[in-house]
């Protein structure tokens, strides 16, 4: 489970995220899951865009791809999602340190 403070600095990444996955009429299949799964094992955070003529609403594929792919759903803004993955061998995103209340 991510914080709110590590979503931030997630969500502050993501904008300078290409869009590398979509989701189109032919919804979410296998091959489109092990696409995913495998981006974010190799990046940690991906953003994907579900199309127009896709079945699905931005949040139910964000939803159902966190789950399939055992992500963390960051954000969803208009047609696009961003999901988040620790890759535990290699982690390549480092969150700043969080201030501890005295």
């Amino acid at each position: 489970m991510i914080t709110s403070k590590q979503r931030s600095q997630l969500k502050a990444i993501a904008q300078n995220l290409e869009t590398i996955v979509q989701i189109g009429k032919g919804g979410i299949t296998d091959a489109v899951v092990a696409s995913i799964d495998d981006a974010l094992t190799a990046r940690e955070i991906i953003k994907g865009k579900v199309l127009e003529n896709a079945m699905l609403t931005p949040r139910e594929a964000c939803e159902i791809l966190a789950e399939r792919c055992k992500a963390e759903p960051v954000q969803v803004i208009g047609t696009k999602f961003v999901l988040f993955r620790r890759n535990t061998k290699t982690p390549l995103i480092v969150f700043k340190k969080e201030k501890t209340a005295r």
